[in-house]
């Protein structure tokens, strides 16, 4: 890779780092990514709405949030024709690249930033040297502004090879909220991939080190859970309320009491609960959103099944009403021994790579689940890779930051591994 050219990735994942946009709010992110790939030149580029099945989304916000966010865009300079074809929250883009007969190779990386104030400290590298996100309490705090600048680069480099296929950069929305794989899964992109990479930086991996395959995908289910009584005097007429927050302090203390399995690992968690106006009101309204997990989709559907009968007897027990909401989801996933075992040749003879591993597991949860599995259920091969990358907190913390020595070796292990597939077409 020429200076120049890393020069060029470096300065774009320092742009989207400076303007991160949580999931379905990603506009300027969107029409920045869309800027490169015109700039590239594609022979297919679907959009917002074309890249996505719109019935399929999950956590998507109100309105008025997606409206706040699109106006910030447009205030940073994103094109406002392109960014009225992204209105409602249809952000992420699929590129593709047809070059003559083979197969199709899909590459999956998402985009999306998080609700996370950025550090302001000067060993913060963004902070000292100006890409700090201009985005009050919004920030790439796991590294979703590198896998952007992954997909451009190797959509540039597989469009200057010998690549003979079609290759296609599935540029996801919504990762965070586990609300927008199932969205691009079900687009009908995917239905003629026969190879998928998707990729993710750090892991508690250093720069240098690839992992080939991960697995240990955590299947989730996020909950929320709406409960809604009777208000009254607290202290004159307090039979006259239905109290929420007893349900919701129920539902909470029985959803740590589902029986575990001997299935496998499972996890449940009331990550954000309220309700109450006044101390001498009785709650008419509470609220407990979280989320379960398991070792596999079928330990995930138990948790969650239980999860629901929880909330819903807690409802019951304490005669108010509940709305349950399930707010994203994501399967489990095994990443093809075929597709690793590439990966790992290639990363072994790449340059700054002086660590290459096997296998690892991821240990949480990922939707890019979704993309592999619609690829494997097709009879497709997927496989999920880690590049390394220092990074000097952890991920979702206030002082992530990638090392942007690994943004050349990630495009280096991707592209490569992308031709070693189309060649070999194992």
């Amino acid at each position: 890779m020429s200076q120049s050219t890393q020069d060029h990735l470096v300065a774009l994942r320092r742009d989207l780092h400076r303007h991160p946009e949580p999931a379905w709010r990603e506009f300027y992110t969107t029409a920045r990514i869309v800027e490169e790939i015109e700039r590239i030149g594609v022979d297919e580029l679907h959009v917002g709405p074309d890249a996505l099945n719109a019935d399929e989304r999950m956590a998507v916000p109100d309105e008025d949030v997606l409206d706040e966010w699109y106006d910030r865009a447009l205030d940073a300079g994103a094109d406002p024709d392109l960014l009225e074809s992204l209105r409602g929250g249809f952000t992420g883009a699929v590129a593709v690249l047809r070059k003559g007969e083979g197969p199709t190779v899909g590459l999956r990386v998402d985009i999306d930033g998080l609700p996370q104030a950025e550090s302001t400290d000067d060993d913060h590298v963004p902070a000292r040297e100006g890409f700090r996100s201009e985005n009050e309490g919004a920030m790439h705090a796991c590294g979703h502004d590198a896998h952007a600048t992954f997909g451009i680069g190797v959509l540039e480099r597989v469009k200057q090879s010998d690549f003979e296929g079609t290759f296609k950069v599935f540029f996801q929305p919504a990762e965070e909220r586990v609300g927008g794989g199932r969205a691009m899964a079900r687009s009908g992109h995917l239905d003629d991939v026969d190879y998928l990479l998707a990729v993710h930086v750090g892991l508690d991996h250093p720069t240098g080190e690839v992992v080939a395959g991960i697995d240990g995908f955590l299947a989730v289910s996020h909950f929320l859970a709406e409960y809604d009584g009777e208000p009254a005097h607290a202290g004159a007429k307090p039979e006259e309320g239905r109290n929420t927050v007893q349900a919701m302090a129920a539902a909470i203390q029985n959803l740590y009491g589902i029986p575990r399995h001997s299935g496998g690992e499972t996890r449940v968690n009331a990550g954000l609960v309220g309700g109450g106006t006044a101390t001498n009101v009785i709650p008419e309204e509470s609220f407990v959103e979280g989320e379960v997990r398991g070792e596999t989709t079928e330990l995930k559907d138990y948790m969650k099944d239980h999860a629901h009968r929880v909330l819903r007897s807690a409802a019951e027990m304490h005669d108010v009403d509940v709305d349950i909401h399930t707010e994203g989801e994501a399967p489990s996933a095994v990443s093809d021994g075929a597709l690793a075992d590439i990966v790992y040749d290639v990363a072994s003879r790449t340059d700054g790579v002086d660590s290459p591993v096997d296998r690892d597991k991821l240990g949480g949860s990922e939707d890019a689940t979704f993309l592999m599995q619609e690829v494997q259920d097709n009879g497709g091969l997927a496989c999920y890779l880690a590049v390394g990358t220092d990074h000097p907190g952890g991920h979702h913390t206030a002082t992530f930051d990638v090392d942007e020595a690994s943004i050349p070796i990630g495009i280096d292990v991707l592209t490569d591994s992308i031709l070693s597939i189309a060649k070999t077409q194992p």
